[in-house]
């Protein structure tokens, strides 16, 4: 079994860590992840039949990236057994599911589903904000569930977190109705205050789109975000905005390890 994921903080990447260690009893040297934007990540996936996929939840939806990735392998999901883990900042009714029937569409087994809570990743908007010691609380539990996850998938009862259709119901009427259209296409809203850059590159270094170049010193985006918030989270001036006008709070999975 190997994980393949994608992650804008590393909450997803953290998770997906977690619940392999836990699955084969902390046996060094068999914990295998991938991002999908990595070279080697389609390879792996044909050659192992058992996969474990964590992505976050963007508006109850996947975001585009992981669509894409999906997508362009369509041979590569027929037969593989999938576990699906969803990352959240607070509720999205059936992240599991939405990536889990995609992947069905494709031919895929899903074996089971893991819903999430992670301190939020959407650092220019004042919703879901928490105190450090907060978030701690947050990741410490978020460790347990996929512990206990990943013991019940060895026991074969594993967790179905978003896969019914009440689940289904909830994630479409709480949010995917009003907000469906954010993540159907890449986002060419991403605002760099050209007087903050100071042309550091650690926004282009980590853009898992290549949306980012440096022109004349300064950052400027293509048009083709796909909301990670890696760029936003780790810009040491914060220059860059995405949903709201201004920085609140910066934070990526290893402040609160």
């Amino acid at each position: 079994m190997i994980g393949i994921y994608f992650s804008g903080t590393g909450n997803s990447r953290y998770i997906l860590d977690v619940f392999l260690r836990a699955y084969y009893n902390g046996k060094k040297g068999r914990c295998e992840l991938y991002a999908i934007e990595e070279q080697g990540a389609a390879e792996a996936v044909r050659k192992n039949q058992e996969i474990v996929f964590s992505y976050p939840v963007q508006f109850s939806n996947v975001p585009k990236i992981v669509r894409d990735f999906i997508a362009g392998h369509p041979a590569l999901w027929r037969q593989k057994k999938i576990f699906v883990i969803a990352t959240m900042g607070l509720f999205s009714g059936d992240g599991a599911g939405m990536l889990g029937r995609m992947l069905r569409k494709y031919g895929a087994e899903i074996t089971g589903g893991l819903h999430v809570k992670m301190p939020d990743s959407i650092a220019d908007e004042k919703m879901l904000k928490r105190t450090m010691a907060q978030n701690q609380e947050l990741v410490a539990r978020a460790a347990a569930k996929a512990k206990r996850a990943a013991k019940a998938l060895r026991a074969r009862k594993p967790p179905r977190d978003g896969l019914g259709w009440m689940c289904r119901f909830a994630g479409l009427f709480g949010q995917r109705l009003w907000f469906s259209q954010k993540v159907k296409h890449y986002s060419d809203r991403l605002k760099i205050d050209t007087a903050a850059c100071v042309g550091c590159g650690t926004c282009t270094a980590l853009c898992p789109m290549d949306n980012l170049r440096l022109v004349q010193g300064k950052a400027e985006a293509r048009g083709r975000c796909t909301m990670c918030y890696r760029c936003i989270q780790n810009c040491p001036k914060q220059a860059l905005t995405l949903l709201g006008k201004r920085v609140v709070q910066q934070g990526t999975i290893e402040h609160y390890l």
